[in-house]
């Protein structure tokens, strides 16, 4: 029976650990896998350097996996490089790579061809949100709302529903609050969504 390892990455800014594993455990359930692994690492893909993901790494080189599952490519990585060579070792040891979302197995050359393409894919994306931030930190700078380099006013410590708000009136859009406070997007959106809902 195939051995499967369960990979999971979330970043730090609020992505849903809990969306990726129900999709791969569609994934699992419809292959009749039952001994499965799971690693989940809550951090950046700028690095390979994460917890789990060398546990990962170890268990793969150790000949204890068959296959890794991931929600999408780019948990393994945002970086061309490093996603190409994670692969190749993997093919290497005779192991394939799924990324359930893509509803792709990127065994083989061709495999290898596509998963090069949507590695740079990844990466692209990645630069474009830093230049995104860092417009978006400009412009809070420039509106006076940047103080600090976490992002907040000093002495303030922890974002605020109300802080949203008064950021949007003055104009500054999700991004930028998201920047301006130190939270992701979604949390300004439903910071947004708090206070609309309260108001009605």
């Amino acid at each position: 029976m195939e051995r499967v390892a369960a990979y999971i990455r979330v970043s730090t800014t609020g992505q849903n650990e809990a969306g990726q594993r129900a999709a791969i455990k569609r994934w699992i359930s419809g292959r009749g896998a039952s001994d499965v692994v799971w690693y989940v690492d809550k951090t950046s893909a700028r690095t390979l350097d994460r917890p789990q993901f060398k546990k990962l790494q170890s268990a793969v080189f150790h000949g204890e996996i068959d296959a890794v599952v991931v929600f999408k490519l780019d948990r393994i990585s945002r970086t061309m490089k490093d996603g190409i060579t994670v692969l190749a070792d993997w093919l290497e040891q005779g192991v394939r790579l799924v990324a359930v979302s893509q509803e792709m197995d990127f065994s083989g050359l061709q495999g290898k061809v596509i998963a090069g393409l949507l590695f740079g894919l990844a990466e692209m994306e990645n630069e474009l949100r830093r230049e995104r931030q860092r417009e978006g930190i400009e412009a809070a700078r420039k509106r006076g709302v940047y103080r600090d380099r976490c992002g907040r006013r000093k002495g303030s410590f922890k974002a605020k529903p109300e802080r949203a708000v008064e950021l949007k009136a003055k104009g500054m859009n999700t991004t930028e609050i998201a920047t301006a406070l130190g939270v992701s997007r979604m949390t300004v959106y439903r910071y947004l969504k708090q206070r609309r809902q309260r108001d009605q």
